[in-house]
């Protein structure tokens, strides 16, 4: 038994493919590299993102199975034989195509934008601009100096 998001019957009824323990294991180590989690902290993620880690590990071992030896393959994003060139994805030689896209269904492996909220923009009973005089009456008023 492989300490692995998804077992080998899983991997079966996701992928069709027969895979052994070790390969299980080799897909499992990938994915973890890829997601920059590992399986011991499974209890702290999500559900919905243990599902989809899963399917990953899945797609990667049924990759793996018609890949010849992945582990010594070149870091490369460009084949050429032949007069034909190929110009491939930077994870292309390493990570399965749906393990990728399974990969980008976790949460933390989205794009995200940040909002900074600020009080001029966001409401809060200010006036978009701090300069304009509709401001003038939530602002504090004092002298700016000595007069003659």
């Amino acid at each position: 038994m492989v300490d692995a998001w998804v077992s080998a019957q899983q991997v079966i009824d996701t992928a069709g493919v027969t895979v052994t323990d070790a390969q299980l294991a080799q897909a499992q180590a990938a994915i973890e590299v890829f997601c920059n989690r590992i399986y011991a902290d499974t209890d702290r993620i999500r559900p919905r993102d243990v599902y989809w880690l899963g399917k990953a590990v899945a797609y990667q071992a049924a990759w793996l199975v018609g890949q010849y030896d992945v582990n010594t393959r070149l870091d490369s994003s460009q084949v050429q034989q032949d007069g034909v060139v190929a110009s491939l994805d930077a994870k292309a030689m390493v990570l399965a195509p749906m393990a990728k896209w399974a990969l980008q269904r976790v949460s933390w492996m989205r794009s995200r934008t940040v909002h900074l909220r600020s009080p001029f923009e966001d409401g809060h009973g200010w006036v978009a601009n701090p300069l304009a005089e509709g401001s003038d009456d939530r602002q504090e008023w004092t002298p700016m100096g000595e007069g003659p």
